[in-house]
């Protein structure tokens, strides 16, 4: 082959080869990741979606990609975060930040595929027509959070037995959560003999007034509501209810790690791993109406031993036997 020839052949590959892999990476599916928290403290929940995905076939990077959106708490924001997922015309929605993030996708679009990941029921709220035949565009996980509220109330009397005052922090800017939270657990307090004081926090201010208004109720123990804007407030909570020595229960470990006392609820690894599952089957070409809306039904019950004697308390044996993990 002449030099010239030679040289003329490599510049034409040279010129194919990125035409080819821009062809490639437009073949490649991409999910957009739609969440009301921010990636602080999501890297458990990621780490088990992403694995989710590997186990139908799809890894990040290699043969799909995601484009993530954050509201960081911001509610607000949601519905134009949706719609830039829209706009970059994504293959799939996840919404897995709870029942707004979940909500602002479904306002957003009638025709892409959405898993959701929410803790009540997606019947009430308007997301699908029926847990076993969803219809429409979308699908998605369930958990129990809501449902345990009452085991919340029981695992409190059991680690404080002359508890008689228990406030119950919830975000009035998701009342379908809130309201929901509060009609589980009233019965329950009820049954127990229990005053619940529900107390609202939206915003980082909030919290200092909540906390000493549970100094004048002299409130025995807190209740959260699941909220992802309190999942991004985690270690916050935590040290405010060490600091006003008010024992207080959550759903996930990181907040028992952060040092609250108890945590129980379901388990998170589980729960995102089931929506990586089905939006891989999504983009297998299953379709979300024909794919039944899975609960979540792992729950763990973890304690955190060193705080517990912070405040003066004596974990029953009865209790600590039952825990999936102990904080020591």
């Amino acid at each position: 082959m002449k030099r010239r020839e030679f040289i003329t052949l490599l510049g034409g590959t040279a010129v194919t080869w990125p035409l080819a892999a821009r062809a490639q990476q437009r073949a490649m599916p991409v999910i957009g990741f739609l969440s009301s928290a921010s990636p602080d403290g999501y890297a458990i929940r990621l780490h088990a979606f992403r694995q989710g995905l590997k186990d139908t076939g799809y890894v990040e990077g290699q043969n799909v990609a995601i484009e993530y959106r954050w509201a960081d708490g911001q509610y607000d924001r949601l519905p134009a975060l949706a719609a830039e997922l829209v706009h970059r015309q994504v293959a799939v929605i996840a919404a897995a930040g709870g029942t707004p993030a979940a909500l602002a996708a479904k306002a957003a679009t009638a025709t892409i595929p959405i898993v959701f990941a929410v803790s009540v029921d997606p019947i009430k709220i308007g997301l699908v027509a029926s847990l076993n035949r969803p219809g429409g565009n979308l699908t998605g996980i369930t958990n129990l959070n809501v449902e345990v509220g009452p085991k919340r109330l029981e695992l409190l009397r059991e680690l404080i037995p002359t508890a008689t005052i228990i406030a119950l922090l919830v975000n009035p800017t998701s009342p379908s959560i809130a309201e929901g939270f509060l009609r589980a657990l009233q019965p329950a307090a009820r049954a127990l003999g229990l005053q619940l004081h529900v107390l609202n926090a939206s915003t980082d201010r909030d919290f200092d007034p909540v906390f000493a208004t549970m100094d004048q109720l002299r409130a025995d123990a807190l209740v959260i509501s699941p909220d992802v804007f309190f999942n991004t407030r985690i270690e916050r909570l935590a040290m405010l209810s060490l600091h006003h020595a008010v024992p207080a229960i959550y759903q996930y470990r990181p907040f028992v790690a952060a040092g609250g006392v108890i945590g129980y609820g379901s388990d998170e690894t589980e729960y995102y791993r089931l929506v990586g599952t089905y939006t891989g089957k999504i983009l297998k070409g299953e379709k979300p109406a024909d794919l039944p809306v899975v609960q979540s039904t792992k729950v763990e019950l973890i304690i955190n031993l060193k705080t517990a004697k912070a405040l003066g308390l004596t974990v029953p044996l009865s209790l600590l036997g039952r825990a999936d993990e102990v904080i020591e």
